[in-house]
């Protein structure tokens, strides 16, 4: 940036050297919600004072333009993460700046946040709108600070009651979510000591949940279980939000306010989808992927989901049940986002598919036991799709059993005549190479680690297919295994798997993309 190149979203702005970036065409709706959030702004401030005098350039250059209220500029998308990001920036922006060019920047941050706390159409978003505006509330002095405070921590309490459940979980149940909203919270609660007032208990009582829930879906490979919208966020940034507790502490098997399994043995974690999608406003970006899995092995991510976001360069169709490490009943999905005139009017939320999930664990010296099912698929196919999963810690295996259970009495849909195709899908992150066996039928899988795993199964048909995964909204080719065959729609049908070390032996097999 510092030469006149800006880059956001996957793609560049050549602005030229004190160029004015916020007069100029944007290469794409990313860039231009990325540059509008200031997404830039952190890099900035790392450069010293050459970048904190170029952030103030940009800052000031976009208060000449977009200070008046736009529909775009102003969009509660764009105006929680500017107004935070410029909230932590200002400390080091007002000394260079001139009295009158401090005071407008102060005035519109206080104006930004004053406009946060009046959105009150998206419930999803209240407790990071608030936290927002009472980080501003606590970066500014005097009676605009002090009013901030006094509006915004009160409201931000009410709201982390709601969004933030016992088990540390978020109301939407995307672990990206709870990420973000910690490192807010871990904002306020510095800013608030600097200032010398003391936490409120709901502030702290919520950064300890979440701390505690951040932990349970950070995978042995250092990045987070993406599920529900969510992104496997890097290590660094994961150990950035940790950094304030205790290294060593217990991480729990099971979230059941968020509806998440985690069994892990010495080699093998798996965390495990296991409860419905989020409902009304929490379901923006809601995926319907019931049952779905992730698998690591080692430190190597070798099944997870796509990891499809609200800012991903990607179709909604990945919220369709295709797009997540889950299993596929003939032509539909169990769920899907709200389209046209519906989604203009109440978002892009996500409607229909499983009401009811059941989990059931048992967990021993000699492995962990899951047994889950659905009702996805009872009123459209009158099938009830059953998924069982076994970590057998000492043979370094993991077994599972999808299986797909006819379903009678009243209220069900009539069931289909003929036979109805499913598809038992597992994602695989790019840098996970495969190939399959001469037989067809065996898969065998390496990552960074080069360590060989066979997933075996019983299909009647495996296939290589392409898929994509996503990395900070940008899009990445993948591949993904699809086990594939013929539900009988008036008797149980059930295929098995197997995901198991590759023999000495066997280790010799060269790996193909």
């Amino acid at each position: 940036m510092l030469n006149g190149r800006i880059f956001l979203a996957g793609v560049a702005l050549d602005s030229g050297v004190g160029g004015d970036p916020w007069d100029m065409p944007c290469p794409s709706r990313a860039f231009a919600v990325e540059l509008h959030r200031f997404g830039w702004m952190p890099g900035l401030l790392a450069q010293q004072e050459a970048g904190a005098r170029e952030a103030l350039r940009l800052t000031l250059d976009w208060l000449a333009i977009f200070n008046r209220w736009s529909p775009f500029s102003w969009g509660a998308e764009r105006l929680e993460r500017r107004t935070f990001r410029l909230a932590c920036a200002v400390r080091k922006l007002i000394p260079l700046a001139s009295d009158a060019e401090a005071q407008g920047v102060l005035d519109t941050l206080a104006r930004q946040a004053r406009t946060l706390l009046a959105e009150r159409n998206d419930p999803a978003r209240a407790a990071e709108r608030a936290a927002v505006a009472a980080v501003v509330g606590a970066a500014l002095a005097g009676k605009a600070g002090e009013a901030l405070l006094a509006s915004a921590l009160p409201r931000l309490a009410r709201a982390l009651s709601v969004t933030v459940l016992p088990d540390g979980g978020v109301k939407t149940r995307n672990p990206e979510q709870a990420l973000e909203l910690l490192f807010d919270l871990l904002t306020l609660d510095d800013a608030l000591v600097q200032r010398g007032r003391q936490s409120p208990a709901e502030l702290s009582r919520a950064i300890d949940r979440l701390t505690g829930v951040v932990r349970f879906f950070t995978l042995a490979d250092g990045r987070l279980a993406a599920f529900q919208g969510g992104e496997a966020v890097g290590a660094l940034r994961i150990g950035a939000a940790l950094a304030h507790d205790d290294a060593d502490a217990r991480v729990f098997g099971y979230a059941p306010q968020s509806g998440y399994h985690r069994l892990a043995g010495p080699t093998l974690q798996v965390m495990v989808d296991a409860a419905p999608p989020a409902q009304g406003a929490w379901s923006h970006s809601a995926c319907a992927h019931p049952l779905s899995l992730e698998v690591v092995c080692g430190r190597d991510r070798l099944i997870g989901n796509p990891g499809w976001s609200a800012d991903a360069q990607g179709p909604a169709a990945m919220r369709l049940v295709a797009g997540g490490s889950t299993v596929s009943l003939g032509d539909g999905s169990p769920g899907e986002p709200l389209r046209a005139t519906l989604a203009r009017a109440l978002g892009p939320r996500l409607v229909g598919g499983a009401g009811r999930v059941d989990a059931r664990r048992n967990e021993t010296e000699a492995g962990v036991w899951l047994e889950l099912a659905h009702d996805g698929w009872v009123q459209s196919l009158g099938l009830k799709h059953e998924r069982r999963l076994y970590l057998d810690p000492k043979a370094e295996e993991l077994r599972g059993e999808d299986r797909f259970e006819p379903v009678t009495g009243r209220g069900h849909s009539k069931r289909p005549l003929r036979l109805i195709p499913y598809a038992v899908r597992f994602h695989l992150p790019p840098e996970v190479q495969v190939s399959l066996a001469r037989n067809k039928r065996s898969v065998l899988l390496r990552a960074a680690s080069s360590r060989g795993w066979w997933l075996r199964n019983d299909a009647g048909e495996v296939d290589l297919e392409p898929s994509v995964w996503f990395e900070r909204g940008l899009p990445k080719r993948a591949l993904q295994i699809v086990l594939k065959g013929q539900a009988n729609p008036n008797e149980p049908t059930r295929v098995r798997w197997k995901l198991a070390p590759v023999e000495p032996a066997d280790d010799t097999i060269t790996t193909a993309r």
